[in-house]
């Protein structure tokens, strides 16, 4: 394309024109869903949703998160605590709470997914509140009585072609067992996860390591916990996993000498353990997963960053994933080398990097993908899975990393019904991004129309071996 006198300005007066056509074409795509936290449970045994505070409440620290931090008990809206104390357990008292403090979810993301899966999926295109809260709850209700309302139903009514549950290393992966033997023709797939054998500061670290390696037969030994790992991931590969994933609190990487890490290895299973040797050995599991992936040929996924249950009275009553991790600053040019030394050349491996530090995106991630063959840059993540986060990635990304590089979009949810709402705002903002670039004369409306496939279907599929 010869370049035009005005390329880098707006000379199209309508991109929202151009948007609208590239997002007719995408609109319609299968939903690939490769990182994400439904219960497998769910499309093993079929069973409808009891009502909707469990469909759209209960399971979304999005939601309680905010309602916490304008003085609502977690107990008021069902959140089981640790200790078994009592908790609200009356759907319809806990949606009254939810649609009493609706406004508080004005701006955000979550009220675009909750609003978007009412019309969507239950022809509700009414805003929610007080006055109308027990009519909307009862068609709910109803509704979720239907077959087709059951998460295999769903499951093809959204159309996804593939979804990934996240799944812990000790995790018998029974329900993943079930569904393939059951001829279903849905995939759903596990997804390795071994933090909680894998990170020493862990609760119940040493005895999660003791069954961990038991499972696999091995002894309690450095040898013996790598052997172990690899048997499991081969079981997860067995019943569809394509990817593994970790949720370390840095991206910190090393590669230590075999002698070394033995040492190490010996020093974190001791109750004298340090907090120095913990990120040490989490430092040099990544590594080891690295080796691990060119191996057996699964993706790695790395999500650093979080502080996980920073509110000490929140996970003393309720436990984990309770809406109280916060992000903190990330470093990934020092803390990957290690590991980029090591195998950042070989195309084998597909390291996958997400960041709650958005301020790394331009300055150490899109430069560091843009370069290792074994990098790519996954979507914005938990606090910037939004049309603002989602557009700033672009911004930030795309001229250093190009889109190749990038891998499509991830939903990361537990709340099922939200699936297609959160894929759907992905597209329309990639749209929206490309859109700008043709009305700029960056790229004419056919290289757009293909590349908006990508971004919606073909990047993840490639980078997730679905």
């Amino acid at each position: 394309m010869p370049l035009h006198p005005n390329r880098l300005f707006p000379i199209e007066p309508d991109a929202c024109a151009i948007a609208r056509r590239l997002y007719d074409g995408v609109s319609g795509l299968p939903i690939l869903s490769p990182h994400g936290h439904t219960d497998p449970r769910w499309y093993a045994e079929d069973q409808p949703f009891s009502d909707p505070a469990d469909l759209f409440v209960k399971p979304d620290h999005y939601v309680f998160r905010m309602l916490y931090s304008q003085g609502v008990s977690l107990e008021s809206l069902g959140v089981p605590r640790r200790d078994g104390g009592p908790v609200e357990t009356d759907g319809r008292a806990i949606w009254r709470l939810f649609a009493k403090h609706f406004g508080l979810f004005r701006g955000t993301p979550t009220r675009l997914w909750f609003e978007h899966s009412l019309a969507s999926v239950f022809g509700i295109e009414e805003r929610l509140t007080e006055a109308n809260a027990d009519r909307l709850y009862d068609q709910i209700a109803e509704a979720l009585t239907g077959p087709d309302m059951r998460p295999r139903a769903l499951y093809d009514r959204f159309n996804i072609e593939a979804i990934a549950t996240t799944d812990g290393a000790l995790d018998d992966l029974a329900h993943h067992a079930a569904l393939k033997r059951s001829g279903w023709h849905g995939r759903v797939l596990p997804t390795y996860r071994p933090d909680f054998v894998v990170d020493p500061e862990r609760e119940g670290f040493r005895a999660n390591v003791e069954r961990f390696v038991a499972i696999a037969g091995e002894p309690i030994s450095w040898v013996g916990y790598l052997s172990a790992h690899r048997a499991r991931r081969a079981f997860f590969k067995s019943l569809g996993a394509t990817a593994t994933d970790h949720g370390h609190p840095t991206a910190r990487t090393a590669n230590l000498g075999a002698g070394e890490a033995a040492a190490l290895f010996d020093r974190v299973i001791s109750p004298a353990l340090s907090a120095d040797d913990a990120e040490l050995f989490r430092a040099q599991m990544l590594t080891e997963f690295a080796r691990m992936s060119i191996e057996d040929g699964l993706v790695m996924q790395l999500h650093p960053g979080s502080v996980r249950n920073h509110n000490p009275a929140v996970f003393a009553r309720f436990g984990t994933d309770k809406g109280a991790d916060i992000p903190q600053r990330t470093n990934y040019v020092h803390d990957l080398k290690p590991l980029l030394d090591a195998f950042g050349n070989d195309p084998r491996l597909t390291l996958i990097l997400f960041t709650l530090d958005e301020t790394q995106y331009g300055r150490e991630l899109a430069p560091l993908a843009g370069h290792y063959p074994a990098l790519r840059l996954g979507p914005p993540w938990w606090f910037y899975d939004s049309p603002e986060g989602m557009r700033r990635f672009r911004e930030a990304t795309t001229e250093t990393a190009g889109l190749a590089n990038t891998v499509g979009f991830n939903d990361d949810t537990r709340a099922y019904l939200s699936i297609p709402a959160r894929h759907d705002m992905a597209r329309r903002v990639d749209c929206a991004c490309l859109a700008r670039m043709v009305a700029d004369h960056r790229l004419d409306e056919d290289e757009a129309y293909d590349l908006a496939q990508d971004l919606a279907y073909r990047l993840a599929k490639r980078a997730y071996k679905l």
